[in-house]
């Protein structure tokens, strides 16, 4: 029995809703997800948060804890709820309370930075002398013969 291509057609979409039907979409979490973060999570996030003076906000001593419990509640949201994590609506999340709370947070002190010469020196020089050595080598070889 030879399959025409409407046939061919029909099965692959019969195929496709069927996997769909057996594998729940992400987007099924999203809202009683949604309703346990802004319940149990972002509640005491905030909650944590308000209980420190708002000059400590930008502390990460002050705010680590605080913000490790919230990462750690969504995960556990998530595991439970047999959701995705990360997605779409923990960083959408993320980034709302990093604009609520951190925003005038200066970047001083996590700012990428060079390291001291005693350490950079040696990872320049070294190749810079091999390049010159191995220039002289082959110049060298190629007077000898």
């Amino acid at each position: 029995m030879a399959l025409d291509c409407t046939s061919l057609t029909k099965l692959t979409l019969v195929l496709c809703v069927a996997a769909a039907c057996g594998f729940p979409p992400v987007s099924s979490c999203s809202g009683a997800y949604e309703r346990a973060i802004s319940d149990f999570c972002v509640t005491k996030f905030s909650l944590d948060m308000e209980a420190l003076d708002q000059s400590l906000w930008c502390s990460w001593s002050d705010t680590f804890q605080p913000y490790e419990e919230l990462t750690n509640c969504t995960f556990f949201m998530a595991l439970k709820m047999h959701c995705f994590w990360p997605n779409r609506l923990i960083d959408e999340l993320f980034i709302r309370l990093h604009r609520d709370y951190f925003h005038d947070c200066a970047l001083t002190g996590r700012l990428l930075r060079d390291p001291p010469i005693r350490i950079l020196g040696p990872f320049i020089g070294v190749p810079v002398l091999v390049t010159l050595l191995m220039t002289a080598l082959v110049v060298w070889s190629g007077k000898c013969r």
